[in-house]
């Protein structure tokens, strides 16, 4: 049985997602302090984590860093306030995966940790392992990418886009497909920016310069291309 981990300090929202995510077969424990949802990981560990950024001791941004301190690998999903865009980058920056918008469906947050764990399931890698995008190399067994000298730690996602985007390298691949088949996410149905937020973090360890990328190129009204 897959535990999911609910950090979250709104009484109401934790119920609700406990009975939902519990009916769904997952086991469920959850803390509304920060300090103690690192604790419950480092002793306890869980298989996802699902993670508010505004906790009455330690702030989500802290939580999700110190988790990945010890954890590199662990999905967390962090829950963030509607319009605030640079709470999602600075979430994504800290480690997160993916991100939902308070007020949230409790049925497309289900959608998306089903979608992880499909992916955790059937992880098709491209044929190596360890593939190299212009001077930077990618090991997707260690989920890391270096650059001169200067090593930077993935998390689950950021893997899983850069191989789909480097198996169809120099062909541009549209948002909605990358939402669909990285995320699990019918983009018909919702407008989400999370694959330019991972983008924009992908740049700054790819690129000398993430306003004049060479690596990862806008296909503008549709997606993006990689360019190894």
């Amino acid at each position: 049985m897959k535990k999911i981990l609910i950090v979250e300090d709104e009484p109401d929202i934790v119920r609700g997602l406990t009975d939902a995510l519990e009916f769904e077969g997952f086991d469920v424990v959850s803390t509304g302090f920060g300090k103690d949802g690192v604790r419950m990981m480092r002793e306890r560990g869980a298989d996802c984590v699902i993670l508010d950024l505004m906790l009455p001791d330690l702030n989500g941004y802290a939580v999700c860093e110190e988790i990945r301190a010890f954890d590199s690998l662990v999905p967390i999903i962090i829950l963030t306030a509607r319009g605030q865009e640079t709470d999602k980058v600075r979430g994504l920056e800290a480690g997160a995966d993916d991100y939902v918008t308070k007020p949230f469906s409790v049925a497309e947050l289900l959608a998306r940790i089903k979608a992880i764990f499909r992916r955790l399931g059937r992880r098709a890698p491209v044929e190596e392992e360890t593939f190299e995008i212009g001077p930077a190399v990618v090991d997707g067994k260690k989920h890391t990418l270096t650059r001169a000298r200067k090593s930077w730690p993935l998390t689950f996602y950021e893997v899983e886009l850069l191989k789909l985007l480097y198996e169809r390298k120099e062909q541009p691949v549209s948002r909605d497909e990358i939402l669909e088949k990285i995320w699990g996410i019918d983009a018909r149905t919702t407008h989400n920016r999370t694959v330019d937020n991972f983008i924009v973090k992908l740049r700054k360890m790819l690129e000398d310069d993430g306003k004049e990328p060479k690596h990862i190129l806008t296909v503008y009204g549709h997606g993006y291309k990689l360019v190894p």
